[in-house]
């Protein structure tokens, strides 16, 4: 377990240490946001809060770290999403660094945007429509905008979701799985490796993706959505970032609701295959798959607390529909 009390108390010294790399002393006040993939701190001074994302250790390197805030600055100067900006430390750069217990921990600073998650504010079903609207501008510039020599991200296929030797870990390792289910979620793997690499990889299908829009990293504020944490950035198929967009949703009854609205706006901004639009339910189920690995490799985290049986058995369920309807 990685974040437990021991280890959040010597990021929040960390952090509080790195403050005047930022022109901010050690004594503003300071409190943990959320730990996720990562750990998120907020500090508060008089000037106006702002948020400090201290990075997983070993999961980005520094140069992918430094192609995540490339890509968000472009995607802002070329005004394609509200994202917030990345804040530059006084003496020149975008990351601080200090060491807890031996670890060389690596920290960004980002503009705090005012709102919240859009499943906290109106019909979360409305807000999908804004949201495929953006993904799709997201995906148009894309493919069009030239990538910075040594840009680097990570890469989400079969092999890197939910193959053997996965980036979230083994999806058989999920809680609460008896052999029957293991047996079907397989079967819905082996399957999902012929279906993706009979798919392929084109102009028109693959590239970088956000690939972790779900609500919890959206901003609502009056009647726009700002998109935050691009810290899952990478490289993939594009319909995956619908697939993020309803992770744990997938089973919610305004599930054909949330990407019906998707997909509408998602065709406002730029044109979708039929083939791509066939592949949604294949890429969905991937990434329910790999949650269930993210969950045991992420135990101290509030989600990974909160998988339990019902969780494994909608998996399962999931799984048997897909091999059902789509293998």
């Amino acid at each position: 377990m990685l974040y437990d009390d021991a280890f959040l108390a010597l990021l929040s010294d960390g952090v509080r240490r790195v403050l005047p790399e930022w022109g901010l002393p050690p004594d503003t006040p300071l409190r943990l946001l959320t730990v996720s993939e990562n750990a998120t701190y907020l500090a508060e001074p008089p000037s106006g809060t702002i948020a400090l994302r201290v990075q997983r250790p070993g999961y980005n390197t520094e140069a992918a770290i430094r192609s995540e805030l490339d890509w968000l600055a472009a995607l802002r100067s070329d005004e394609v999403v509200r994202a917030a900006a990345p804040i530059p430390l006084e003496r020149g750069g975008f990351l601080a660094r200090f060491d807890a217990g031996g670890v060389e921990m690596l920290v960004a600073a980002f503009e705090f945007l005012p709102g919240a998650p859009p499943d906290e504010v109106g019909d979360l079903t409305a807000w999908f429509d804004q949201l495929g609207e953006m993904t799709g501008r997201m995906h148009h510039h894309a493919r069009t905008w030239p990538k910075p020599q040594g840009f680097t991200r990570r890469t989400w296929d079969w092999e890197h979701c939910i193959g053997p030797e996965a980036d979230w870990g083994d999806w058989r390792a999920g809680r609460d799985l008896d052999a029957a289910g293991l047996a079907v979620i397989g079967r819905a793997v082996d399957a999902l490796r012929a279906e993706t690499q009979a798919f392929g990889r084109s102009a028109q299908t693959w590239g970088l993706i956000h690939a972790d829009m779900r609500p919890g990293n959206l901003i609502a504020h009056e009647d726009r959505l700002a998109v935050i944490d691009f810290d899952d950035c990478g490289w993939s198929w594009f319909m995956l970032d619908f697939a993020a967009s309803v992770s744990l949703m997938e089973c919610d009854p305004r599930y054909d609701a949330f990407l019906g609205n998707w997909l509408e706006g998602y065709r406002r901004a730029t044109p979708l295959s039929a083939a791509n639009e066939a592949m949604i339910p294949s890429f969905v189920m991937i990434r329910r798959i790999q949650l269930t690995a993210w969950a045991v490799s992420h135990a101290e985290t509030p989600f990974g607390q909160r998988v339990d049986r019902a969780f494994a058995e909608d998996t399962v369920a999931l799984a048997e529909r897909y091999l059902t309807h789509h293998a």
